[in-house]
């Protein structure tokens, strides 16, 4: 399937399968255990990151408290962290709720947000590519590659339809629009050469009766 992640796929595969799931679980409108695969995914990169840094791997917000014990302060290290930090809150939520949410806007916030994070440890922790930090989540991509009887992905494309037909129609209405203004302003002219043409014939018969006076 396509995926967002794709980038992901040659650099940690298992860090793949885990986020392509998460992705899975949102187009089957399953929000909250797709928050909770995320924030899953957010605590392997953490053991990810120790490991390569041979460091002990401990829970999860001992992990994030040494990422920030141990950052040098760089605005791609905060939004990184921040970003880990949204994942874990959000995912926690989701796990511990006692009744369903259909979360669909934050669960897609989440999904964005581990995007970034993949794009973050890609570059600046396993030296991929700089190129790949100018992608971003595509919701296309996310949404239109599923099967027919899937009810969020069909939902999607009609919105989208219908939007592309909202366009075309509005191109339309402003067309017969223009046509109506050109159609009328032509009327108006036509009128007033007619009014001119009937004032210059009453002003010559005017002259004319005056010169047999």
């Amino acid at each position: 399937m396509n995926t967002n992640f794709q980038f992901l796929k040659k650099i940690n595969n298992n860090l793949f399968e885990i986020i392509v799931e998460a992705e899975k679980l949102y187009k089957d409108e399953y929000f909250e255990q797709s928050m909770v695969q995320t924030r899953r995914f957010a605590e392997q990169i953490c053991k990810e990151i120790l490991k390569e840094n041979k460091q002990e791997v401990k829970s999860f917000d001992e992990m994030l408290t040494i990422l920030k014990e141990n950052s040098t302060g760089s605005i791609q290290e905060k939004e990184f962290i921040d970003d880990l930090y949204f994942l874990k809150k959000n995912g926690n939520q989701s796990a511990h709720s006692g009744s369903i949410k259909k979360d669909g806007i934050n669960a897609l916030e989440c999904l964005k947000r581990a995007f970034e994070i993949s794009i973050n440890y890609c570059v600046y922790n396993k030296g991929a590519s700089e190129k790949i930090l100018k992608l971003n989540y595509d919701i296309d991509t996310l949404m239109l590659n599923k099967k027919p009887q899937k009810s969020l992905a069909n939902k999607y494309k009609e919105e989208k339809e219908k939007e592309k037909i909202k366009i075309e129609n509005n191109k339309k209405e402003k067309s017969k629009e223009n046509i109506k203004q050109i159609k009328l302003s032509f009327f108006w002219k036509f009128i007033i050469f007619l009014s001119s043409i009937s004032l210059i014939l009453i002003l010559f018969l005017i002259i004319i009766v005056n010169i047999k006076n």
